[in-house]
C-alpha cells in the first residue's frame, strides 16, 4: 500500500512539474485584454515594406506584427511571449519589425503590466514615451527595455526610469528626431536617481542621449553589478573619474566621442575583467599608461582622437586575446614597439595621424597573420619597406590597407599576396615613375585604390578586376590614359563607382566607355588636357551619379541635354569652350546644390528656370555670353537656397529686379546662423559622403581672385560685375545680411548708394566703382565693421566721406573719380556751409576706366586680410566644428587681424609712393 501511495505521489510532482513547462493547450491562451492591447498597438503602426526587403531582409528585418490577428492565439505570434501559467504577455520582442508610428506616453503596451522585457530596437517609431506621464513606469517587473535606434525625443521623466527597479537592461541609445534635430536628453537629477536607485543594472546604453546636464560623479553612483556602459556622443563634459575604471566587475566601457570629455587613465588597479575600453574622440591627457598591459581579457582597445602624447609603451605581450588596437590621433611618437607585432590574434592596428617614426618590414608585419585592417596613414616619418623575397609572406586575411603620407617611395607589391584585399591607399606619398601591368596584376578583389598625390608618370593597368573606386588625382600622368585603359577591346573593363583622375596632363577624348559605367557616382577628370565633345550619355548614364567635375580642360561643342538624374549634386564645367545653351534638362536634376558653367563661350538668356531646383546653393555663370535683362518673377522655389551667385563678364542689360532679390532667402539669413554643411550627396535614400573631395571655387573681386576650398559652405557672395546693368540698385539687396562680398562694379547703375546697406553686418568686400551713382555715401554703412575692401571709385558721389570704424581705415584710392565728395582721406575739406556740388561727368569717368594705382594697394591689404581671414577660417570650416570657435573665427579674430594689417598698411603705402 505504501508503495502505491509513493507511485502516486511521483505521478502528481511529475504533473505538476511538467505543467509549469507545457500547459494544457485550454491553459494557455492568450488573455482577450492583453491581445487587445497588442492589436491596439498594431492599429497604431504602420509596416515599411521598402526595409523589409533585400538588403535589410538578409540581415533579420521583417514584419513581424503582420502575423498579428484574431485568428490565431496572440501567444503564438511573432515576438510575443507568455507566462506558460497565466497567459500573461511578459515578452515583446519587435527589434527589426520596420514599424513607423508614434510611441506615446499612454501606449497600450504599457498596459501590460506583467512585461519582463520590451524591445522595440531598430525601428522607425517617434515621439516622446519617457516623458513625466508616462505609462512604462507601471512595468515595475521590467527587466530589459530596448528602445535604441528610433526616433525617439525629449527630456526623459527623472522619476520614471528610477522606478523600474527590475531593470538589468537598458538601452535607449541612438534616437532623436532628425525633424526638429531634437534628442532624448537626461537631466542631473534623473541621471542621478538612476545610478542610485536600479542595483541591478548590468547594460546601460544611452549613446547620442544628451547627458550635457549629468554631473560626472553621478557615473561613481552606478551600480557595482555594472557590466557595460556606453555613452558615446552623449555631450558630456568636464573631468571624468579616473576612479570609474577601476569598477572591479566593468567589462565594457564607451565614452568615445564626448570631445569636451577630460580625464585620466589609471595607472593601476584598473577593473581586471575590462574587454573593452573606448575613449575615441574625447580630450584625455597624460600617456598611455603602461598598466595596460595588465588587462590580459582585453579584446578591444581604442584611444584614438586624444591628447595622450608620448610613446607606445612595449607591454602587449600578455594581451593574447585582443583583436582591436587603435591609437590613432594621439601625439604619439617614436617608433611602433616590437610587442604590437606579436600579437597574433590582432585584426585591427590603427595608428594613424602620429609622428610615429621607424621603418616596418614586410617581415614583421607578417607576423600579424591575423591581420585584417592596417592603417599607418599620416605618419609621415614611418616608412614601410619590402625586403628581398617580399611576396613570399603572406597576409591571408588583410582586406584594408592606408599607407597614405607615410613617405613610401615604391608601390607596396608585397600585399600582392593578399587575395581578399579589396582597399588600398597609398596617397600622397613619393611614388615616382609608373605602375606596370606585371605590378597590377594579382590584386583581383581590390575595389579601391587611392594612388592621388604621387608622382607617377605612367599606368599600364589598372588593377583588379573588380574596381569601383580608383583614384590618380595629382600625379603626372599624361597621354592618352583614359583610352588606352579603358579600351573596349579589353577583356572585362572595370565599371567604376568612382573615377577621380585630375590635376594631370591627360591628352585625348572621353572614352565611350564611360557610357556602360551604371553605377558611376563621382567622376572627375578635371585639370587636364582632354578634348573633343562631351558624351552625350554623360547627363543619364547612372542614376547614382552625384558628382561630375570636368573643368580647365578643353572640351567644345554643346553641353548634351540629356539630365534625367535627380541625384545630380555637383556639376562643374567651366573653363572649357562649352558653346550653345544651358540645356533646359538641368531642371531634372533636383539635387543639384553647385553649378558652375563660367568661362565659356555660352549664348543664352539667363535660364530662369534654374529657380526650380530647391537646392541650389552656387550658380557660377561669369565669362560667357549670357544677354538679356533678369526675370522679374521666378519659380515657386525661387532660389531660396542660393548663396553664391556669379553672373560677371556677360552681356546682361536692364535694371535689377526686386522681387529676384526678394526671393534669395538664403542670403538673408542672421550670419550667426550658418552652420557648414556636410558635403553629401545622395544616393538613393542613403546620404553618401564625397570622403575627402576637396572642392574649390574661384572668387574674384576686382582684379584679386581668390580660390576658396570648402569654405564654400559658408561664404556668401554676388558678382554682377563687368555687364551692362542700368537703373537704380533696389533697397531690397540691403536685406542680404549674410552677404561678405558684394561687386556691382563696370556697370551703369545710377542713382544713390541703398542706405539699406548698413545693414550688410557681415560684409567685407563691397566695390560699386565704375558707374553713375550719385548722391552722398550712406553713413549707415559706418556699422559695417567686417568691411575690409571698399571701392566706390569713378561714380558721381558728393558730400563728406563717412567716418568710423572700418571707413577710418580706407585710402583716398576707394574714393578716386567721385570730384564732389570731401574730407579725410581725401585732401579735398568740405564746406561745411553748403554740400559739395556734383561736377559734370566726364566721358572717361562714365565710360568704367581702369584705376591701377588703387588695385596695387588693395591686393596688399586685401590680399593679407580677408584671405588670410578665410584662411584661419578654413582651418575651422573644415570640420564646422566646434561652432562656438566658428563664431569666435568669423567675429573676433578675423576682425582683430584684419585691423592690425590696416594699421600696418600707410607704412607700405608710403613705401610705394617713394618707389
Amino acid at each position: 500500500m505504501g508503495s502505491i501511495c509513493l507511485v502516486m505521489v511521483l505521478l502528481q510532482l511529475s504533473w505538476s512539474l511538467s505543467s509549469s513547462s507545457v500547459p494544457p493547450p485550454s491553459s494557455h491562451l492568450c488573455l482577450p485584454d492583453q491581445r487587445d492591447a497588442l492589436l491596439q498597438f498594431k492599429n497604431t503602426t504602420s509596416v515599411i515594406e521598402l526595409f523589409c526587403t533585400g538588403d535589410f531582409s538578409e540581415a533579420g528585418f521583417y514584419p513581424k506584427t503582420e502575423s498579428w490577428n484574431t485568428s490565431l492565439d496572440c501567444c503564438s505570434w511573432q515576438g510575443v511571449e507568455c507566462d506558460n501559467l497565466t497567459g500573461h504577455v511578459i515578452g515583446i520582442r519587435l527589434g527589426g519589425s520596420c514599424l513607423d508610428g508614434s510611441l506615446l506616453v499612454n501606449s497600450s503596451l504599457f498596459l501590460l503590466h506583467n512585461l519582463q522585457w520590451l524591445d522595440l530596437s531598430n525601428n522607425f517609431l517617434h515621439g516622446s514615451p519617457l516623458g513625466n506621464t508616462s505609462g512604462l513606469v507601471h512595468l515595475r517587473r521590467l527587466r530589459r527595455l530596448d528602445l535604441t535606434s528610433n526616433g525617439f525625443d525629449g527630456a526623459i521623466s527623472p522619476e520614471l526610469l528610477s522606478q523600474l527597479v527590475s531593470l538589468t537592461h537598458l538601452d535607449l541609445s541612438n534616437n532623436g528626431n532628425y525633424d526638429t534635430h531634437s534628442k532624448l536628453s537626461f537631466d542631473a537629477r534623473g541621471f542621478d536617481l538612476l545610478a542610485r536607485n536600479l542595483t541591478r543594472l548590468r547594460n546601460l546604453m544611452l549613446d547620442n542621449v544628451d547627458m550635457s546636464d549629468v554631473a560626472l560623479t553621478s557615473f561613481l553612483n552606478l551600480s557595482s553589478s555594472l557590466r557595460h556602459l556606453s555613452v558615446g556622443e552623449c555631450r558630456l563634459h568636464g573631468e571624468f573619474p579616473t576612479q570609474f575604471f577601476q569598477v572591479p566587475n566593468l567589462k565594457h566601457i564607451d565614452l568615445g566621442g564626448n570631445g569636451n570629455l577630460s580625464g585620466y587613465l589609471p595607472r593601476t588597479n584598473w577593473s581586471s575583467g575590462l574587454e573593452l575600453l573606448d575613449i575615441s574622440g574625447c580630450g584625455f591627457g597624460g600617456s598611455i599608461p603602461a598598466s595596460i598591459g595588465n588587462l590580459t581579457r582585453l579584446v578591444s582597445i581604442d584611444l584614438s582622437g586624444n591628447q595622450l602624447g608620448g610613446q607606445i609603451p612595449d607591454v602587449f605581450g600578455n594581451l593574447g586575446k585582443l583583436t582591436s588596437l587603435g591609437f590613432s590621433s594621439c601625439n604619439l611618437s617614436g617608433p611602433i614597439p616590437g610587442s604590437v607585432f606579436d600579437i597574433v590574434s590582432l585584426k585591427k592596428l590603427k595608428l594613424s595621424s602620429n609622428n610615429l617614426s621607424g621603418v616596418i618590414r614586410s617581415d614583421t608585419l607578417a607576423k600579424l597573420s591575423s591581420l585584417e585592417v592596417l592603417n599607418l596613414s599620416n605618419n609621415s616619418l614611418l616608412s614601410v619597406s619590402t625586403v628581398r623575397n617580399g611576396l613570399n609572406y603572406s597576409f591571408p586575411r588583410l582586406t584594408a590597407v592606408d599607407l597614405s603620407s607615410c613617405s613610401l617611395r615604391q608601390f607596396p607589391n608585397f600585399f600582392r599576396t593578399s587575395s581578399k584585399l579589396h582597399s588600398l591607399d597609398v596617397s600622397n606619398n613619393m611614388i615616382s615613375g609608373g605602375i606596370s601591368k606585371w605590378e597590377a596584376e594579382g590584386w583581383e578583389g581590390l575595389a579601391l585604390l587611392n594612388l592621388s598625390y604621387n608622382f607617377l608618370t605612367t599606368l599600364e593597368q589598372f588593377p583588379g578586376k573588380q574596381m569601383g573606386i580608383l583614384d590618380l588625382r595629382s600625379n603626372l600622368l599624361q597621354g592618352p590614359i583614359l583610352s588606352t585603359c579603358l579600351d573596349l577591346q579589353t577583356p572585362n573593363p572595370p565599371l567604376f563607382d568612382e573615377f577621380l583622375v585630375s590635376d594631370n596632363n591627360l591628352t585625348g577624348n572621353i572614352p565611350s566607355a564611360i557610357c556602360n559605367w551604371n553605377s558611376l557616382s563621382v567622376l572627375d577628370l578635371s585639370r587636364n588636357s582632354l578634348s573633343g565633345t562631351i558624351p552625350e550619355c554623360l547627363g543619364n548614364l547612372s542614376n547614382s551619379l552625384a558628382f561630375v567635375d570636368l573643368q580647365m580642360n578643353n572640351f567644345h561643342g554643346k553641353i548634351p541635354d540629356s539630365f534625367v538624374n535627380s541625384s545630380l549634386t555637383y556639376l562643374f564645367l567651366n573653363d572649357n569652350q562649352l558653346e550653345g545653351l544651358v540645356p533646359p534638362s538641368l531642371a531634372n536634376s533636383e539635387s543639384l546644390q553647385l553649378l558652375n558653367l563660367g568661362n565659356n563661350k555660352l549664348t543664352d538668356r539667363f535660364p530662369y528656370w534654374l529657380a526650380s531646383l530647391p537646392s541650389l546653393q552656387v550658380l557660377i555663370l561669369r565669362s560667357n555670353r549670357f544677354h538679356g535683362s533678369l526675370p522679374h518673377s521666378v519659380a515657386s522655389y525661387g532660389f531660396s537656397a542660393l548663396r553664391i551667385i556669379d553672373l560677371s563678364e556677360n552681356e546682361f542689360t536692364g535694371p535689377l529686379p526686386a522681387e529676384l532679390f526678394r526671393s534669395f532667402i538664403a542670403m538673408k539669413d542672421e550670419p550667426t546662423e550658418r552652420h557648414p554643411s556636410p558635403m553629401v550627396y545622395r544616393l538613393g535614400l542613403t546620404l553618401v559622403g564625397l570622403r575627402d573631395y576637396h572642392i574649390s571655387l574661384n572668387v574674384t573681386t576686382k582684379r584679386l581672385e581668390m580660390e576658396l576650398t570648402k569654405t564654400v559652405d559658408i561664404f556668401v557672395s554676388m558678382d554682377l560685375s563687368n555687364n551692362r546693368f542700368s537703373g537704380r540698385i533696389p533697397e531690397e539687396v540691403g536685406q542680404l545680411v549674410s552677404l561678405q562680398m558684394l561687386n556691382f562694379s563696370q556697370n551703369n547703375f545710377t542713382g544713390p548708394i541703398p542706405a539699406s546697406f548698413g545693414n550688410l553686418v557681415a560684409l567685407e568686400s563691397l566695390d560699386l566703382s565704375s558707374n553713375k551713382l550719385n548722391g552722398s555715401i550712406p553713413s549707415q554703412m559706418t556699422k559695417l565693421t567686417f568691411l575690409a575692401v571698399l571701392n566706390l571709385s569713378e561714380n558721381n558721389l558728393v558730400g563728406p566721406i563717412p567716418h568710423g570704424n572700418q571707413f577710418d581705415t580706407f585710402d583716398n584710392v576707394s574714393y578716386i573719380g567721385n570730384l564732389g565728395l570731401c574730407g579725410l582721406p581725401l585732401s579735398k575739406q568740405c564746406d561745411n556751409h553748403r554740400m559739395a556740388e556734383p561736377p559734370e561727368p566726364s566721358v572717361a569717368e562714365n565710360e568704367g576706366s581702369e584705376v591701377l594705382s588703387f588695385w596695387k594697394v588693395v591686393m596688399m591689404g586685401y590680399g593679407t586680410g580677408v584671405v588670410l581671414g578665410l584662411s584661419l577660417g578654413y582651418i575651422v570650416f573644415t570640420t564646422g566644428r566646434p561652432w562656438w570657435l566658428v563664431k569666435r573665427v568669423e567675429r573676433d579674430l578675423q576682425y582683430k587681424f584684419t585691423n592690425w594689417i590696416l594699421r600696418k598698411r600707410p607704412r607700405r603705402n608710403s613705401r610705394l609712393n617713394s618707389t
